[in-house]
This record gives structure tokens, C-alpha cells and sequence, in this order.
């Protein structure tokens, strides 16, 4: 017993002597942007796959859109797939206006608006993203996007 007591002391009087990792808040901010400037350019290349790298690879990404809520990245990339199947459908795509708020060292929320470019109309909106840092760096947990109806 003397032995666990003395054991958790030295545990408690080291982990009060390290210093804890520092938050670069302008370092996370250009990686999350840089997620959002990957994903404009795989789209803009008509590459939704690579579109959809900038998202969770779980069955547990959220994504909200149209008054429905969809589960899942796989379910996810199928909806896309059948929203735009072509280049025509994709378009160019914009965003905008992106406020990046941490929420903690680990977690943020990206409000911002996106835009279509296409041959016969220019669907617009705004969006709200979860981001999430995990090991491979910062991806979006969830995702919610309108489209403006003018």
C-alpha cells in the first residue's frame, strides 16, 4: 500500500512539471484552411474522392443538408456522387467568408459560404463544419450546408 501511495505521488509531482503542448492557433488555423484549399481543388478537378479526404473516414461523420441527416463517409461520397455525375453537375466550386472558432485545442467550427459556377445556374450557401484534429492531422466531423433559395 505504502508502495501505491508513493507511486501515485511521484505520477502526480512529474505530471505538475511538465509543461503542456502549446497551441499555436495561427499554425492550426492555416491547417484547417488548407483541408478547406485541398478540397476546392479536388472538386474543381472534378475528383470527388479526393473532394471527400478532407472528411472523417467514419461511419459517424455527420453531414446535414436539404432537411435530411446522413451517417457516414462512404454515404456520404455515394450522395455526392449522384448530386453532381458529371463535370457539368460540379462545376467550380468557391468558399468563402470561412471563420475559423476554436472550440478547444482539438476541436473548431468553420462557418462559411460556398459557391457553384456552372453553365446554366450558380447554386450558393452557407455551410457550418465541425473539424476535429485527430493523427492524421485536422478532418470534419460534421457537416451541415444550405443552399440559398434565390
Amino acid at each position: 500500500m505504502k508502495r501505491l501511495i508513493l507511486s501515485l505521488t511521484v505520477l502526480t509531482l512529474l505530471g505538475g512539471c511538465t509543461q503542456p503542448a502549446r497551441f499555436d492557433r495561427a499554425a492550426e488555423k492555416t491547417a484547417i484552411l488548407q483541408v478547406m484549399t485541398t478540397q476546392q481543388a479536388a472538386w474543381n478537378r472534378g475528383d470527388l474522392e479526393g473532394y471527400m479526404q478532407g472528411y472523417w473516414k467514419s461511419d459517424s461523420l455527420r453531414f446535414a443538408s436539404g432537411g435530411t441527416v446522413k451517417y457516414g463517409w462512404e454515404t456520404t461520397l455515394q450522395g455526392y456522387k449522384r448530386s453532381y455525375p458529371d463535370r457539368a453537375a460540379i462545376g467550380r466550386l468557391t468558399f468563402s467568408d470561412m471563420d475559423v472558432t476554436f472550440m478547444a485545442p482539438d476541436a473548431a467550427i468553420v462557418f462559411g459560404r460556398w459557391a457553384l459556377e456552372r453553365k446554366n445556374d450558380a447554386p450558393h450557401g452557407l455551410y457550418t463544419l465541425l473539424f476535429r484534429k485527430r493523427d492524421k492531422g485536422w478532418c470534419i466531423v460534421a457537416d451541415h450546408t444550405s443552399a440559398a433559395s434565390e
